[in-house]
């Protein structure tokens, strides 16, 4: 066979072969900080939107994008962040985010989205029918491992103090880009914890619904 067409099959084959372990990150635009509504309108305007009438409309990267650096992101140099946390550690609640196209890990470290899989789990994860409409549903998974020197009593008061402040600031974000957004805290945790491929001791806690 001519070194050429070795060279070329070799290719494809490699290719193929790695199709299945290939992810598809998602570099996220950079995040609206400045201009837009003030805080007090986004306080007037916040509201959880019914689920029967959850729309189905599409959030763009621009509004994914400010949405989640709003959750939890750095503001204030290396270690001053959007939401409380404990000894000024990075976030030890991680955001997975759900959507048609399947489902990532929102990495704060360089803004972008980790391929976890390319399944739409978004129908399989509440206990609500209506959470699969959502453009996105961003999902609260305690991190155990960041959460390794606190007591183990401790760790749910910290986990959901961390959530509610990360849900406080989607739900004001989302006001102001005039997004919907719903909390939902009936979630089927094992569906979860398996379609995320969760480390033994993370847990989910909760998620919102984000569409348009």
């Amino acid at each position: 066979m001519p070194w050429g067409l070795r060279k070329t099959v070799s290719i494809l084959f490699l290719s193929l072969f790695c199709l299945p372990f290939c992810y598809a990150d998602i570099n996220l635009p950079t995040p609206q900080m400045k201009d837009g509504m003030s805080l007090f309108e986004s306080l007037k305007k916040r509201v959880s939107t019914p689920g029967g009438g959850f729309p189905a409309g599409q959030v763009t990267d621009d509004e994914l994008s400010t949405v989640l650096w709003a959750a939890s992101g750095l503001n204030r140099g290396k270690t001053g962040w959007t939401v409380p946390m404990s000894k000024g550690k990075a976030p030890y609640v991680r955001i997975y985010v759900a959507s048609e196209k399947g489902t990532f890990l929102y990495e704060w470290d360089g803004h972008f989205l980790r391929e976890i899989n390319n399944q739409d789990i978004r129908g399989d994860i509440g206990q609500q029918s209506f959470t699969k409409r959502a453009a996105y549903s961003l999902i609260f998974v305690s991190d155990a491992n960041a959460l390794s020197d606190i007591k183990p009593d401790e760790v749910t008061n910290f986990s959901y103090t961390a959530v509610g402040a990360m849900s406080q600031n989607v739900y004001l974000a989302a006001a102001a880009l005039k997004l919907s957004a719903r909390y939902i805290h009936s979630i089927k945790s094992e569906a979860i914890s398996q379609a995320l491929q969760l480390p033994k001791d993370d847990v989910p806690l909760g998620m919102i619904l984000l569409g348009k």
